[in-house]
């Protein structure tokens, strides 16, 4: 890496994490910094999900920064088009453009423990910062099952966050694959035009009504006006959410009249108790993220519409077969089926202070230290890290807070001075995540008798937080030191005066002087 750009941080990433972070950044007079982003603008998952009805199912005055409110949200629930907007109005507005590297993906970046700082190769050019805030996303690497006989298949093949749009769907035999919160908004947009549309649904999802409506004009001329009655709506969507916590993470039987409510919207537009009985769930609603919408189930009462109670197994020819048996000819297979969110593909790009990768640290599942910091890989933060996911509210506030704890961990780096750095304690970690999984037993998630995304290979539930969002703004208001070791740059060791010796034996000198001569703060 000869020639490289060195920054004080580096942001991975230009979604709601990212750009919050290159705000939170200038706002606390930090300038020396890039962020960098691996396609040709910015948006993260709103830029890369268009697919056909595309839209949040978190209020817009909710899903939108404290800091930049738009009063001009044209609906109570946004689409796609303008939450991807909305970023772009925030990236002009903050000024952030001179410190975007567009197509620049991180290949690879590796700890330097001599000069306390990252280096990082890209796909556009080499950098070296002395922070790395990584804010790639847990939704933004599509997961595509292995499906045997898929290669073969001669049809149309793509995932719902890699849309073709210049494929054309009319009058084609569509299967689509998932049941998730992608799958139920594609599904009524593309009913109307497919010539046929077979579903297959491993396991069906509970659906509540979308209560969405137009914003009227008096209603954006009032934020405009009186910009305290945006705030105040803002928090009257996050009591109401806050006070719904504790039904999802302490009192599961709680949302039994939910689970009747969502079984009423069942049989009011699915009149076929056959197919009635297919999508009704037998785990406790709350277990699987609770999907809204008002067209998902008519859709599937079309006569141009099956749903196969079962997942794809495999595919033959132009022949999808289902794994009760069930075969249907097909021109596309659309697939709905998530993200690496367990499973984080940066992670295998990322080498810590001992030379092993991220992924190989989070072999036995991911963990961190307040969804922020890892053992073993010091200067090095995550937005939207393990554990910071929410099941019914807003993550634009789990992002914000975490900016909180970063401004903070920036700030201890300044009071400290000179080359430093803050490395995790394993034992602060251990502890940390040793309570929230402990937490977690008695949560929906893990009571509630489904098998979903929140849950890693083992059976931990390695995404969501357990709490209030409140809750998790206050331990994440500041860094707390004990929680750290701090690394202090090794002092250079002399060139050796003595001529003729071995280039082996210098250089072991050299690096048992350096070893001396570094020393480890316990922060008090």
């Amino acid at each position: 890496m000869a020639k490289h750009e060195h920054v004080r941080v580096a942001v991975i990433g230009s979604g709601f994490g990212g750009l919050g972070a290159a705000v939170r950044l200038r706002r606390e007079g930090i300038t020396d910094f890039v962020v960098l982003e691996r396609a040709g603008s910015v948006g993260g998952t709103w830029r890369d999900n268009s697919y056909p009805g595309c839209a949040c199912d978190v209020p817009s005055h909710l899903y939108s920064f404290s800091f930049a409110p738009n009063p001009d949200w044209p609906r109570t629930f946004s689409g796609q088009r303008h939450i991807r907007a909305y970023l772009e109005h925030v990236t002009d507005t903050f000024g952030l453009r001179p410190h975007l590297r567009l197509n620049h993906e991180v290949l690879r970046m590796a700890w330097d423990a001599d000069a306390l700082r990252w280096d990082i190769e890209t796909s556009g050019g080499a950098f070296t910062a002395d922070v790395v805030v990584a804010a790639a996303g847990p939704l933004s690497d599509p997961k595509i099952p292995d499906i045997p006989g898929l290669a073969g298949f001669e049809g149309k093949v793509f995932h719902s966050a890699q849309w073709d749009h210049d494929y054309d769907l009319r009058g084609k035999r569509v299967a689509m694959v998932g049941t998730g919160a992608s799958a139920i908004q594609i599904v009524p947009a593309i009913q109307p035009e497919v010539g046929r549309l077979t579903l297959f649904q491993r396991t069906p999802a509970w659906v509540m009504p979308r209560m969405d409506r137009a914003i009227t004009g008096a209603e954006r001329w009032l934020h405009r006006a009186v910009p305290v009655t945006g705030t105040l709506r803002r928090g009257l969507l996050w009591g109401i959410r806050e006070l719904q916590v504790s039904a999802f993470t302490k009192r599961p039987n709680e949302l039994g009249l939910v689970e009747n409510l969502a079984k009423a919207n069942i049989a009011r537009a699915i009149k076929d108790p056959v197919l009635r009985a297919k999508l009704t769930p037998s785990y406790r609603i709350g277990c699987k993220r609770i999907l809204l919408s008002n067209t998902y189930y008519p859709a599937l009462a079309q006569p141009n519409v099956d749903v196969v109670a079962s997942g794809l197994r495999e595919v033959r020819g132009s022949t999808v077969v289902a794994a009760d048996g069930t075969e249907t000819e097909v021109d596309a297979i659309i697939f709905g089926t998530g993200f690496h969110v367990t499973d984080i593909p940066i992670a295998h790009r990322v080498v810590g202070a001992d030379g092993v990768t991220l992924a190989e640290t989070w072999k036995g599942g991911v963990e961190s230290l307040r969804g922020a910091t890892a053992a073993g890989f010091p200067n090095f933060m995550t937005i939207i890290g393990p554990n910071t996911g929410l099941g019914n509210s807003s993550m634009i506030l789990m992002i914000e807070s975490q900016l909180n704890y970063m401004a903070d961990y920036l700030r201890q780096l300044d009071v400290l001075g000179g080359r430093a750095a803050l490395a995790a304690r394993p034992s602060a970690v251990g502890a940390w995540n040793r309570k929230l999984q402990s937490r977690m037993e008695r949560t929906v998630w893990k009571a509630g008798g489904c098998d979903s995304w929140y849950l890693d290979a083992n059976g931990r539930n390695t995404t969501l937080w357990p709490g209030t969002t409140g809750e998790f703004r206050r331990e994440t208001r500041q860094v707390d030191l004990a929680e750290y070791e701090v690394l202090r740059a090794p002092a250079k060791a002399p060139e050796p005066v003595a001529a003729g010796k071995s280039a082996t034996k210098r250089g072991t000198r050299k690096t048992q002087a350096a070893q001396a001569a570094q020393t480890t703060e316990v922060a008090r």
